[in-house]
């Protein structure tokens, strides 16, 4: 029996529009309505991913920051893995050439939880970001001065390839050990985030330490994710999922493949694994 569902949100939940599919919704109240907890499990900031939460009127349980940080429906914080701001120094040391576009996410009630030294308000995508997340942004230039507390993540963000070199280079580094580097890769609009966390903290690791809290079995926790940053909840999982839509390195693992994020593949996935066991 499944009593943990934890669901991505990009590619996942929403849809390529990044809108909530009402068949995805109305599943997602029904495995709450049944006492299964449901787990958003994302790479976003607390604070982006809020919105979607309040899309849920039910519990729902936030796996933020790529497993960083743990909040509950309440918003309370069960659970933070920062980064010492040492090694986070050495990363962004290292990641100089790429600094065009980074960020430092910490755990903050909502003003700076995600810290840039600047915001690049000539690309219009970039410039609507910020704007529809406005209260929870700041720019601090030199970055390295807003480490004034441990960070949650350091982010980068870029082109595909280039966010490949970043990723090689940072796992070269002397301090490698001290800090763990999440790849996420659109490559359709070649677009790419690099996370680096501490040491050990993937959404997987996250995942697999919140059900051991909460008295669940490997075996009761059922996964779905589209993305190269979603194989650790997946492998965690007793149940792995993966959308049509996923990137074939997912699509290759031999896991279960739901129906595409445009097509509401989430609620599919729960109506054959949830609700009709």
């Amino acid at each position: 029996m499944i009593r943990l569902v934890a669901i991505d949100i990009d590619g996942t939940l929403l849809d390529s529009r990044w809108r909530l599919p009402a068949r995805n919704r109305d599943a997602v109240l029904a495995c709450a309505a049944r006492g299964v907890e449901v787990a958003l499990v994302t790479g976003r900031a607390y604070g982006f991913a809020r919105p979607i939460v309040d899309l849920l009127p039910c519990p729902v349980t936030v796996i933020a920051s790529n497993g960083a940080l743990v909040r509950l429906s309440t918003g309370v914080t069960a659970l933070r893995h920062t980064m010492p701001r040492a090694i986070a120094r050495a990363v962004l040391a290292a990641g100089a050439a790429y600094r065009r576009n980074v960020a430092l996410t910490f755990d903050r009630p909502r003003d700076g939880q995600m810290v840039f030294e600047r915001v690049d308000r000539s690309d219009p995508v970039r410039l609507a970001y910020a704007e529809r997340n406005i209260a929870y942004l700041s720019e601090v230039a030199p970055l390295e001065s807003a480490l004034t507390e441990d960070p949650l993540v350091v982010m980068f963000n870029g082109a595909v390839a280039a966010m490949r070199q970043l990723a090689a280079l940072l796992r070269e580094l002397p301090e490698a050990p001290a800090f763990s580097v999440n790849l996420t890769e659109y490559e359709d609009r070649d677009i790419s985030f690099v996370d680096v966390l501490t040491a050990g903290c993937t959404k997987g690791a996250t995942l697999a330490e919140w059900a051991r809290r909460q008295g669940y079995a490997r075996g009761e926790v059922m996964a779905l994710g589209d993305n190269l940053n979603d194989v650790g909840m997946l492998e965690a999982a007793g149940l792995p999922v993966v959308m049509g839509n996923a990137v074939e390195a997912l699509r290759a693992r031999g896991w279960h493949i739901t129906a595409s994020n445009d097509e509401a593949g989430v609620a599919d996935a729960i109506d054959r694994f949830v609700l009709t066991r």
